[in-house]
């Protein structure tokens, strides 16, 4: 795996997570969306396989040799070792109820470890990527990008965290995220990929989502770890396929897992 591979994807992954980002705005807040249900009964709309169907256009014009792995549509194989993994809403709930916390997510994975990550807020205009070795970058309307990184904050008491939802499979995690609620100075409900944009970028130093699918967290980590932060699951470990998440700034993740661990 060389910089130049990565280079050359995370390139192609920008410009294809802001096509397929502004493309969902054309059914963003419009009248008559139809939504859908899944099997999973979570939503789906046409902007999301629309947005996918993009994803994969692109990727496989440039890319042929790579495996592609989306929410909405089959797995296919590659023989080059690179899989890229596509969620084109993350936050379809968000989408469909006009707030504007929703993105575009792509993630690229090389044997099995996430190296690139973008992620493209399109109703915000903004955008944070990385690639592993060559830090992470945040990226407002057409300023300039610039260095993301997390915050210096130490203590669980001055610590913003953040939630995509206050609901818990199991009343064990119900109870540890009250316990991190009542730890911290502030705790809100900003969810899916723009709780982990805001870890990244310092003005939060907790995300965490007690289920979480594999296209939800592929992109996050290696932004996570190259803004000096983590990403693992609740038992500490740093993995994109535990079907959990926690983000931090890496300086209260001891403290936080002392809340999960076990639960």
């Amino acid at each position: 795996m060389s910089p130049a591979d990565l280079s050359a994807r995370l390139e192609l992954a920008l410009a294809a997570a802001r096509e397929a980002g502004r493309l969902t705005l054309r059914y963003f807040r419009s009248d008559g969306l139809a939504v859908e249900l899944k099997q999973d009964a979570s939503p789906v709309t046409v902007a999301d396989r629309q947005a996918e169907q993009l994803l994969r256009e692109r990727i496989s014009a440039q890319f042929p040799a790579d495996a592609i792995l989306g929410e909405e549509f089959p797995e296919t194989s590659g023989t080059s070792g690179y899989r890229w993994i596509l969620d084109p809403i993350d936050g379809t709930k968000s989408f469909i109820r006009g707030v504007p916390l929703y993105g575009t997510m792509i993630g690229i994975e090389r044997e099995g470890q996430s190296v690139v990550g973008v992620v493209f807020m399109p109703a915000l205009e903004e955008c944070i990527y990385a690639a592993q070795g060559q830090g992470a970058w945040y990226q407002r309307d057409e300023a300039a990008p610039r260095p993301a990184r997390v915050s210096t904050r130490t203590r669980l008491a001055d610590a913003l965290l953040c939630s995509s939802d206050t609901r818990f499979p199991t009343p064990a995690r119900e109870e540890a995220y009250r316990r991190l609620q009542w730890a911290v100075l502030v705790s809100r409900t900003w969810g899916d990929c723009y709780g982990y944009l805001l870890v990244a970028t310092g003005r939060a130093e907790i995300m965490l989502d007690p289920v979480m699918n594999v296209w939800d967290a592929a992109a996050i980590q290696p932004i996570l770890l190259e803004a000096g932060g983590t990403f693992t699951d609740w038992q500490g470990r740093p993995t994109i396929y535990s079907g959990e998440g926690i983000a931090t700034n890496s300086h209260v993740l001891d403290d936080v897992l002392a809340i999960t661990r076990g639960v």
